[in-house]
């Protein structure tokens, strides 16, 4: 089963704060330079996002999308959960369970 599309998948560490929200957007960027298709932000080993990390993350996801492509989410614990669905960007962002559902069911068809 492979993909059309290129995909890179980035992992953030520890508070996604504004700090790590820098390095997020350089990475996003250098993706970006790559012409990858498909982003996967990783959040299994994030332990909290404030304000600046979601802005961060909204912001990454209008570059990836202004150059074509797709950004997902993937491997949330609770207390992101809660953030996102506070926040309602759980209705801005697909997010899977894990990268392995994530490579199931988004490589597998269009992301447009």
């Amino acid at each position: 089963m492979s993909s059309p599309a290129n995909f890179e998948v980035i992992r953030p560490t520890g508070i996604l704060d504004a700090t790590q929200a820098s390095q997020l957007r350089r990475e996003i960027a250098h993706c970006l330079e790559k012409e990858t298709e498909i982003v996967l932000v990783n959040l299994e080993q994030v332990a909290f996002i404030d304000s600046s990390g979601l802005g961060a993350l909204v912001s990454a996801l209008k570059m990836v999308k202004n150059s074509g492509g797709a950004l997902f989410i993937c491997s949330i614990n609770d207390q992101v959960r809660m953030l996102f669905d506070l926040t309602s960007m759980d209705r801005v962002f697909k997010i899977y369970e894990n990268e392995e559902s994530f490579k199931q069911d988004a490589l597998d068809r269009p992301f447009a």
